[in-house]
């Protein structure tokens, strides 16, 4: 795993041991960022479920102005701190449930990263309180990662759903706030 463009090119990231996180694959991210790269310059950037930053960290290497990275797990947040001093980035790491960040967020985002485990329903909760609360600028973007066959809404409340992007067996849908 690698940042794949910007001021961090090339820097290997660490990743973690075991399968409590899985890092997105390169090419799944390498796609994502050629969809939003003009989304992202002189942003402010949330990493929802950090895991090892790397969404986030992109984000910084292309531009952006400041990530937030919020993960529940200790031994997450200390592997995106590590990441962030081996690409020379600095960004807020915040060790804390993401609906407990979600209701207590006073601060707004450009782009939101949503990259869950796969296997709970904290996607769909994250859309759903993200659509009630008033953290995303006007035209700001979530960035949504699932596996194939788990769906979302089409509908969700003040956002514009682009089409479904498919890499293997990772889909990738983007959110609009209008």
């Amino acid at each position: 795993m690698r940042v794949i463009a910007g001021k961090a090119r090339g820097i290997q990231l660490k990743t973690p041991e075991g399968m409590l996180t899985r890092p997105t694959a390169d090419r799944v991210k390498e796609a994502l960022f050629s969809i939003i790269q003009f989304e992202v310059p002189g942003t402010e950037v949330l990493d929802l479920f950090g895991g090892t930053g790397q969404l986030g960290i992109e984000a910084l290497s292309r531009g952006a102005k400041h990530a937030t990275f919020v993960d529940a797990r200790e031994e997450a947040c200390a592997l995106i701190r590590e990441n962030l001093k081996r690409t020379h980035m600095e960004g807020e790491v915040i060790r804390r449930d993401y609906l407990d960040f979600l209701n207590q967020c006073s601060r707004r985002f450009h782009i939101i990263f949503l990259d869950p485990p796969y296997a709970e329903v904290f996607l769909e909760n994250a859309l759903k309180r993200i659509a009630e609360i008033d953290i995303l600028y006007s035209n700001g973007i979530i960035v949504t990662e699932r596996p194939l066959g788990k769906e979302l809404p089409w509908e969700c409340p003040g956002f514009s759903r682009s089409r479904d992007y498919k890499y293997g067996k990772t889909i990738l849908t983007i959110f609009r706030r209008v």
